[in-house]
């Protein structure tokens, strides 16, 4: 039985989303635990840390760990910025909607398409590591041949088949109803969660040097770089910044929230404490359980697996990686359904090509079926086109650099409404108060500062094995531009005089501010 308090929510939570003149549409069936997990999810330090962790300690040896606290440190000054938001504006498509109201509907579009291209490619980038892993446990994984594990190209095939099959099952997952989802979700979470303390205890108790560790730059790349052990930490924290983003997945879906004002907000910033805490504490006791530090193995795809197993044995090491493999699996899903909403976030607007199939809601599982099987179709592609490992590589790269120019499109006219004075948190929501302008500042300046490394055109990254080829290396300047670029050209010249509230999310009375409404006779 609903309460008056119940009804008073649904009423509020229906005004939130009637202010950007839609109807409700989406079944609000997701609690608090729900969104926290879709945001921890997209974060999933268990797949970040061990798909990554063999490229910092690379480049940056013991010392790398720095750069984990470094990495949250400015993603946090982000994410407070996003409370504010989702607390403001918890509707579906959290980013696209949030520039709307910050800046116009122009940087809207570009700040959506960013953030729902990124996340496209990283469906496939995250579904992609399950082939560091799944041969590990089973060799049978290892569908296609690869001459005890010397052919590259068997591998890259490999994981093209292996993340093929993740994405089918989040695609289906991801149309047959938005509770499958979380649930789904929540328990590989929680099985996350609970592998991660058990992997952080494992390790500390097989130690054999201490925390200070963390302080040593032996086995760091440092010959060749600019400005010494500097330049190999800065490619270094590629590894720690490629991993906590996605956070605002938890305010993505308010559609499908109870009460998302006051739950998203507090979603956004425990899935960013919990990420930051248990990812660090696995870094750092895996460099102070390591036999040899000296192992050539640490710098290569699968060292941590590897380290994992060496250390803690195969009994012990192999649920550790069953949970690996786990975390990779509810990560791709988290990413799909942030895509998804995206998509639909977008096309409600009639602002991408077949705005009105996109958006579509199915009456029997009450989601944006159409989105969920594009979006998992051309993340199949992508692994198609892009099967050479390089190309891949630079790929993937790029959608990083994309969503930190996306979380820039909000941070910035958000950092411009406060200084002319126009911006007003919710009364009753989030709000860092006389914090806001010094956070919303150091944010803009960690992002511009961060999108430069990242695309700082360095042959380890984009251009490192042969055949070298220069706009390889300028992958980083150049990619961005393209997928920014020509997909706006089409926006602007066809797309943006079609744009309108599509007639079946349109509320009966739209407020004069909205867009006009398309689709009606």
């Amino acid at each position: 039985m609903s309460t008056t308090n119940d009804r008073n929510t649904d009423s509020t939570d229906s005004a939130d989303i009637d202010e950007f003149g839609y109807r409700p549409s989406l079944v609000r069936s997701l609690g608090s635990f729900h969104t926290f997990a879709a945001g921890i999810s997209y974060i999933s330090i268990l797949t970040g840390v061990f798909q990554l962790f063999y490229l910092g300690y690379a480049e940056g040896g013991a010392a790398y760990w720095w750069t984990w606290p470094m990495a949250f440190a400015g993603q946090t000054l982000v994410a407070l910025c996003f409370c504010e938001l989702a607390a403001r504006y918890p509707v579906a498509g959290s980013i696209y909607n949030w520039t709307k109201r910050l800046a116009s509907p122009h940087t809207a579009w570009l700040a959506g398409w960013a953030m729902l291209a990124a996340s496209v490619v990283s469906v496939s980038a995250v579904a992609l590591a399950l082939q560091a892993t799944l041969p590990s446990l089973w060799s049978g994984f290892q569908i296609v041949p690869d001459a005890g594990g010397t052919d590259t190209e068997a591998q890259a095939v490999n994981g093209v088949i292996l993340a093929t099959v993740l994405i089918v099952l989040t695609t289906l997952i991801n149309a047959f109803g938005t509770t499958l989802m979380a649930r789904i979700n929540s328990t590989g979470v929680f099985t996350e969660i609970i592998a991660a303390v058990v992997l952080i205890v494992a390790l500390l108790v097989h130690a054999v040097r201490g925390p200070q560790i963390v302080f040593s730059t032996e086995h760091a790349t440092v010959d060749g770089r600019p400005f010494g052990y500097l330049g190999a930490f800065m490619v270094a924290a590629l590894a720690s910044l490629y991993v906590p983003y996605g956070f605002d997945t938890a305010s993505s879906l308010a559609e499908e929230s109870h009460d998302p004002r006051r739950n998203a907000p507090k979603a956004i910033l425990r899935a960013v404490f919990w990420s930051f805490v248990l990812g660090g504490l696995v870094i750092l006791f895996a460099l102070m359980a390591a036999p040899d530090l000296g192992d050539p193995s640490l710098g290569q795809i699968g060292g941590l697996q590897t380290l994992v197993l060496n250390v803690l044995g195969s009994e012990l090491g192999t649920v550790i990686l069953v949970a690996v493999a786990v975390a990779v699996g509810v990560c791709t899903l988290a990413v799909h359904a942030a895509a998804v909403r995206l998509a639909f976030a977008m096309s409600r607007d009639n602002n991408l090509p077949a705005g009105e199939t996109l958006c579509r809601i199915s009456p029997r599982f009450g989601t944006p079926v159409v989105a969920a099987v594009a979006v998992g179709v051309v993340a199949i592609v992508l692994l198609l086109i892009t099967l050479s490992p390089q190309i891949y590589t630079v790929v993937t790269s790029i959608a990083i650099i994309v969503i930190y120019l996306a979380y820039l499109l909000v941070t910035v006219p958000m950092l411009i409404s406060r200084l002319r004075g126009t911006w007003q948190p919710h009364p009753d929501g989030f709000s860092l108060g006389r914090w806001g302008l010094p956070v919303n500042l150091l944010a803009v300046l960690w992002g511009i500062a961060m999108t430069v490394n990242l695309a700082w055109p360095r042959n380890e990254i984009y251009n490192a094995t042969e055949p070298f080829h220069w706009y390889l290396q300028w992958g980083g300047v150049l990619l961005p531009a393209i997928i920014l670029g020509v997909p706006f050209a089409y926006y602007w010249f066809v797309q943006r005089h079609k744009t309108g509230v599509v007639a079946a999310h349109a509320r009966e009375s739209a407020p004069e501010s909205t867009t006009p409404v398309v689709g009606e006779a």
